[in-house]
């Protein structure tokens, strides 16, 4: 047995020698191969860490305008919204959660829908109280005011002789209501014991997301102003947490659960991710990854039938060499693997090549951004700013090539198997 392998392992070194040596007879073509590889696999590694830090930004700028990445609600207040479904005491929930590892910033909200009146007209609104200290920290809604300034750091509402409370109107509700920065706007609903909530407030500022419906229907006024109001007393609907990354989010939100649950506070709340706050986002997201994968999935054909068409001039152009061979006693099977061989030296090459210069350039705009200066309007109006930053990881680096070498290696196995049906008479007379 020691003999028979040391036997093959020579010949499998020599087969091996001649295929690179044969890959090598003709570089002009053997370049054109190995660069068509090579820029399939550069294209896929960019592309796909250009999707993935795309939709990386996506999230992060759609959940930092409204939802956060977690929250902490009654149960059932989710699908609901009843104004009577609250966190009865969120400052103990809201401090555990805080002094949490990878949390960034945690504030509490409350919602109640109410009609809102200007001089001129009136129209329903979703009226958010907000914690004015720290809703920066969590949103970016300072960040999207287009007139005016952000809510200041109030006290609770004074008697009949006070200012009236400020509030922040979203571009579209503004419009609607005809009114712009310094004028007053009356706000009319139920508390949450049943009782009328009214109020007089002057608007202090103008954001505009560009998400319409948020623009339409939103209109945010400080938390202790709101439980004033709508009589909530030290209840709140929402406790928002941010986390430091995406990928952390699934961590936190088992450790808010396992912790929360065994606070007296805790009881009848739960836990929910940005994913099932907002589950049209992964749904659009999910969506233009399959448009993805088919452009992806086009180029390597593209690839493909280019390499085939190589690997099949190369099989017409040796038949006679292939004939003589077989004449001297080479087999079929060997021809085979020695042509396996070739396509296989010349796509390894040509992969290695793609993941060392597709991450190279990918890692350079990873650092760098690229400069998305013709559409910086459209994204700062959603809190993203006017550059993009692929996202490089070992998925992003090794799906595509490796998707490359799949397909290519099976190209090569059509050119290579007609071998098989060769006669070494009619190979060397071949013309």
């Amino acid at each position: 047995m020691p003999m028979a392998h040391s036997h093959v392992r020579p010949k499998i070194t020599l087969d091996m020698k001649m295929a690179w040596r044969n890959v090598w007879r003709n570089p002009r073509r053997t370049w054109l191969t190995v660069s068509a590889i090579c820029f399939a696999c550069v294209v896929l590694i960019f592309m796909l860490s250009f999707q993935f830090g795309s939709y990386e930004t996506m999230i992060n700028s759609s959940i930092k305008i409204n939802t956060g990445h977690l929250q902490v609600l009654a149960r059932g207040y989710f699908d609901e919204k009843s104004i009577r479904k609250v966190v009865e005491n969120p400052d103990p929930v809201k401090e555990l959660i805080a002094g949490m590892d990878l949390v960034e910033a945690v504030t509490v909200r409350a919602n109640a829908f109410s009609l809102v009146s200007s001089q001129k007209r009136t129209y329903g609104a979703m009226v958010v109280g907000v914690d004015p200290v720290l809703e920066p920290r969590v949103s970016r809604l300072k960040e999207l005011i287009r007139s005016g300034e952000f809510l200041p750091d109030t006290p609770e509402s004074g008697g009949p002789d006070a200012e009236p409370d400020p509030a922040l109107v979203g571009a579209l509700l503004a419009r609607n209501l005809k009114v712009r920065v310094g004028d007053e706007l009356t706000v009319l609903g139920q508390g949450r014991d049943g009782s009328v909530a009214a109020a007089i407030l002057t608007v202090c500022g103008i954001y505009e997301s560009g998400m319409d419906e948020f623009d339409r229907n939103t209109l945010h006024i400080p938390i202790k102003t709101f439980q004033s109001v709508y009589s909530m007393g030290p209840a709140v609907h929402e406790i928002i947490v941010n986390v430091n990354s995406l990928t952390d989010v699934p961590a936190v939100k088992k450790n808010i659960i396992n912790r929360v649950n065994h606070l007296p506070a805790g009881e009848g709340l739960v836990v929910m991710d940005w994913d099932e706050l907002v589950p049209g986002l992964t749904q659009s997201i999910r969506i233009d990854l399959v448009m993805g994968m088919i452009f992806w999935l086009l180029l390597v054909i593209v690839v493909a039938f280019s390499i085939l068409n190589t690997f099949l001039m190369a099989v017409f152009e040796r038949t006679r060499e292939f004939g003589v061979m077989m004449a001297i006693g080479t087999t079929p099977q060997r021809l085979v693997k020695l042509l396996l061989y070739e396509s296989g030296l010349m796509t390894v090459v040509g992969v290695c090549m793609g993941i060392v210069i597709g991450c190279g350039v990918t890692w350079v705009f990873q650092v760098y951004g690229i400069d998305m200066s013709g559409s910086s309007e459209i994204l700062e109006q959603y809190g993203m700013s006017g550059r993009i930053y692929p996202r490089l990881s070992p998925v992003t680096a090794l799906a595509g090539p490796l998707l490359v070498w799949i397909i290519t290696l099976a190209v090569a196995l059509y050119p290579a198997l007609k071998i098989k049906g060769m006669k070494p008479v009619e190979a060397m007379t071949h013309i």
